[in-house]
């Protein structure tokens, strides 16, 4: 049987995340998932690919607060509302798409401008804004947060053992920052799923994600290498890309928690790599 093992939610674009037990998907993901970010001086959107010290800022979620934190300074914080962030409207860009997004407060910006060294504003996407999901995956106009480009990404555990069989250092599934990670099965089971449910939500695997450096900085220290990226390239490699775990878009928004079933329900062809 496969079964949702672990939860995971990032409410800050590219900083830690959270596990959860119990998680409800929304119109764009996971409630809070990427709904913040960190932007530039000309609002363009920070990950760890430029910055890996993002890796240590650290999030957490009490009663209607969102809390950040450096790792090793706890006492640091900055926390603002989870529900109805306040302050002034701007237009923000992540890839090539342009959002309208929230500009927080210049105390909290300035507090991680002092954390990354470098000039930054915190932003967060209300409700109405509307960023779709690439119409050659969607299905129904699918809306996604702040997210690289789905509103979920699904891992199995089998996946990751098969890389860390192959790996002299094995790597944690926090390299690749999933949202939902399955147990059961065979490794890559995940590239033949099309269409499965999970507590009555209909889940459809619509593209491969594809792999960046992000996944060589150790969530942990900050510090980047070149592993897992370079094995991964040996034998996950199509399309000049290397691929590792599924986008997942669904079609309706409930409820899921670990130990929840995926119940497969149509199949498709397995991903062609070079090998």
């Amino acid at each position: 049987m496969l079964s949702i093992s672990h939860l995971y939610v990032y409410p800050v674009k590219s900083l830690g995340g959270i596990e959860l037990s119990s998680a409800r998907l929304t119109d764009r993901g996971i409630e809070h998932d990427r709904r913040w970010m960190l932007v530039d001086e000309d609002n363009r959107f920070l990950t760890q690919r430029e910055f890996p010290q993002m890796a240590l800022l650290r999030t957490a979620i009490h009663a209607n607060e969102l809390t950040v934190y450096e790792k090793g300074n706890e006492v640091d914080t900055i926390s603002v509302n989870l529900y109805q962030p306040s302050g002034s409207l701007i237009n923000v860009q992540i890839w090539d798409d342009m959002c309208e997004a929230i500009d927080m407060s210049d105390t909290v910006n300035k507090w991680f401008t002092e954390k990354l060294k470098r000039i930054c504003k915190l932003v967060y996407m209300p409700d109405d804004s509307k960023r779709k999901v690439d119409t050659d995956y969607a299905t129904a106009d699918e809306l996604t947060g702040f997210s690289d480009a789905f509103p979920v990404l699904m891992i199995g555990l089998a996946s990751l053992d098969d890389l860390n069989s192959r790996l002299e250092t094995p790597v944690p599934m926090n390299r690749f920052r999933p949202n939902i990670v399955f147990t059961g099965g065979t490794a890559f089971e995940e590239d033949t799923m099309k269409h499965f449910q999970i507590n009555g939500i209909d889940l459809y695997a619509v593209k491969p994600c594809a792999r960046c450096v992000l996944t060589t900085t150790d969530q942990e220290t900050g510090i980047t290498a070149k592993e897992p990226l370079k094995t991964l390239s040996t034998y996950r490699t199509g399309n000049n890309k290397v691929y590792f775990g599924q986008n997942i878009l669904y079609k309706n928004e409930g409820m899921i928690k670990v130990g929840d079933e995926l119940k497969v329900v149509q199949t498709k062809a397995t991903l062609q790599l070079n090998t």
